[in-house]
């Protein structure tokens, strides 16, 4: 349904790149292209904190059409602990490293440290 559908100021919905009528368009749909995560390989690694606090923390993932935010919640969600992405950074709260590598070979991914 559109905003004033059925009044005189209704207009067709028409395609952002080529102006044609929706229904007409013949352009190619725009897919979000993932890299494949048998193609990334994971670096993992253990970070010392402040206070004596352990991080795990997994570097070199692309970074492709918010992919890293679901990838963190599945990683906190299977370790059960916090964590947050920085820059491209993955970090787990505690030294977390082989559940870290055990979820990401289930997902797919090749892991090194």
């Amino acid at each position: 349904m559109r905003l004033f559908e059925g009044t005189e100021f209704d207009r067709p919905l028409r395609c952002e790149v080529c102006g044609e009528l929706d229904e007409d368009c013949t352009c190619p749909t725009s897919d979000p292209v993932l890299t494949p995560p048998a193609k990334q390989i994971a670096k993992l690694g253990v970070e010392k904190r402040k206070r004596g606090k352990f991080m795990t923390v997994v570097r070199d993932l692309k970074d492709e059409h918010e992919h890293l935010p679901n990838l963190l919640t599945a990683l906190k969600d299977h370790c059960g602990a916090g964590g947050s992405l920085k820059d491209a950074i993955l970090e787990i709260q505690g030294d977390q490293l082989a559940r870290v590598r055990e979820k990401l070979r289930s997902l797919g991914y090749r892991t090194k440290g």
